[in-house]
């Protein structure tokens, strides 16, 4: 069982959890007013939060075409051409903050779809009934960009490029035959829609694979697989908007 640190987030406007002993990335580096940034202090693997505009039913839905060759399902069964329902959309918009991480020739497969969870976020919520939650994982396969992997994350410090620099450096997959290396990302993440704010509240914990294939650490991997389910899992149980005027 991960053991967790309740923590602050945005100047305690939210609050949290982080696993034990990692470490707040604004200490090292600027990070966006948008978002909150942690990392592992053992593996590449970090712990993103994320404040977004809410994304409309239209977009949201287009993600379903980008995914068409993949697994575009939102809900099991309902197939690509599912109705846009209410629910539906709710899950598409996970899925396009999730596509949206994507350059050009990365693939996103989606592993578990998302699927509603519950979460109280505070007491004096001004509207609990518009708030609805969805938690889920995919994994991004990303061709190497370059010899020496993908370049860190840039300077606007966006959600994609930090998921990138988790992999910098790390061995690549690949033969010796010349054909194209990738590196392998699970992220296990939790959408927060706030329908009165207007806002997509995100959470996205990445498990880059590099360092455990090099190392031959399948258990390693397996191991942080785990403390993302179960990061992913304490954050719906515990996570608290103590100062709504942030969405303000």
């Amino acid at each position: 069982m991960s053991q967790f640190t309740e923590q602050d987030f945005f100047g305690g406007a939210i609050r949290g959890v982080v696993p034990q002993g990692w470490i707040d990335s604004s200490t090292l580096r600027e990070v966006p007013d948008h978002q909150e940034l942690w990392l592992s202090p053992a593996t590449l693997s970090n712990l993103i939060i994320e404040i977004n505009q809410r994304v409309a039913a239209p977009e949201a839905l287009s993600t379903f075409a980008a995914l068409n060759h993949q697994q575009p399902t939102a809900t099991p069964g309902s197939g690509s051409a599912a109705p846009a329902t209410a629910e539906t959309i709710d899950q598409a918009a996970a899925l396009y903050h999730l596509h949206d991480l994507c350059d050009e020739g990365d693939t996103m497969q989606v592993i578990k779809p998302p699927t509603r969870v519950e979460v109280q976020l505070a007491s004096s919520s001004p509207s609990a009934s518009a708030i609805k939650a969805y938690r889920g994982i995919v994994s991004f396969t990303t061709p190497v960009r370059g010899s020496g992997g993908r370049v860190p994350a840039p300077v606007d410090g966006s959600a994609s490029g930090i998921a990138d620099a988790g992999v910098l450096g790390a061995q690549m997959n690949g033969d010796s035959n010349g054909l194209p290396q990738v590196s392998r990302l699970t992220c296990h993440f939790l959408l927060v829609r706030l329908e009165a704010q207007e806002t997509d509240l995100l959470v996205f914990f990445n498990v880059p694979h590099e360092e455990f294939n090099k190392s031959g650490d399948p258990r390693g991997l397996s191991h942080e697989e785990v403390v993302a389910e179960e990061t992913i899992g304490a954050l719906v149980g515990r996570l608290q908007i103590c100062d709504w005027g942030l969405f303000v």
